[in-house]
Formats: C-alpha cells, structure tokens, sequence
C-alpha cells in the first residue's frame, strides 16, 4: 500500500494540468462555442422573470407534483409548452473567479479520492500503466460520467452531454498520465 502523503505531488499536479487543460478547451478550441443559446425576445422575457420574483435555484416548469402531473390542466400545459428547467444564479455579473475557485477545488477533491483509491489499489513501484488505468477509471468516473445524468434528467442536449463526456475523459487521461508518472517507484 502506498501511504496517501506520498501522493500530494500527483494530486496537485494533476488538478493543476486538468484545470489549465479546461481553459484551453473551453476558452480556446472552438467546440463549446455553441453550448449556450441566447432566450428569443430577451428583452421581454428578462423583465417578467424579474417581476415573477424568481430567487437562486433549480425551476421547473410547468410545475407539477406527483398528485397533479397527470391532471388535465397539467397535461395541456405540457402540450402547450415549453417544457424545461431553468437555473437562476443570484444577481450580478458571473463571478468568474469564484466559480474557478470552485472548479480547482473540485479538480483537487477529484484528485484526492482518486490517490486514495489508488494507495490502496496499486502497490508502490506499479508499471506505468497500471497506475495509468485505475488512476484514470476512477477519474472517468468523476469527469466524464456524471455528465449522462444531465442529458436524462435535466434536458441538456445529447451533443452537449457528448462533449461534456469527452472533455472528462481528456481530464482523467491527464489525471492517470500524471499518477502513472510520478507514481512512488
């Protein structure tokens, strides 16, 4: 068993290379470019979501319970449309470096349990690859398929999920990459 304070390096690194990677994909290569729609008629539409007194959170709509989803006004509602969800972020401009924050600490989260997986899974002085193939399943796991949830549950686009996917397994490939390197000889 490799003693998890030997991996600091690795965890580190490796959030540090998967966080600078998603830079680059997300603000330089040009495929997430069309991942987000403007709302037809924004100009009236912002204004009634103003007056609705809409707070932070996850909506859903039409709305309905399970006691009333199958109701008839319900169900018109439904064929009438739209149907979909809508998060709501507290007012202000997007706070770029708080929501970085966050993403470097999930990077490094991601990094953790991902050593402690490994310490306990990969003896010290493995092969490369071995390192290379646990370290990055398990980082899979945590970038790329959550992502399929959004595509059932919460209506984001296939195409979207798709690149959300493949962007996690770029991340876990730099992830085992860089625990297979500096994994303790």
């Amino acid at each position: 068993m490799v003693p998890l304070s030997a991996l600091w390096f690795p965890i580190v690194l490796s959030a540090v290379i998967v966080f600078v990677a998603s830079s680059i994909m997300h603000m330089v290569l040009p495929y997430h470019k069309g991942d987000y729609q403007k709302i037809p008629d924004e100009d009236k539409v912002l204004p009634a979501l103003r007056a609705a007194g809409l707070k932070r959170g996850l909506y859903i709509f039409p709305f309905a319970d399970h006691n009333t989803m199958k109701s008839p006004e319900v169900m018109e509602k439904y064929k009438q449309g739209p149907v979909g969800m809508m998060t709501i972020f507290p007012s202000g401009p997007p706070v770029m470096p708080k929501f970085l924050g966050l993403w470097l600490g999930y990077c490094l989260i991601v990094g953790f349990f991902v050593a402690y997986l490994a310490a306990h899974t990969v003896a010290p002085g493995a092969y490369y690859l071995r390192v290379f193939r646990v370290v990055g399943t398990a980082a899979f796991l945590a970038y790329g398929l959550g992502h399929i949830s959004d595509g059932i549950w919460k209506g984001q686009t296939w195409s979207f999920v798709i690149k959300e996917v493949i962007d996690g397994l770029v991340y876990a490939l730099l992830t085992g990459g860089t625990f297979g390197w500096l994994w303790p000889r």
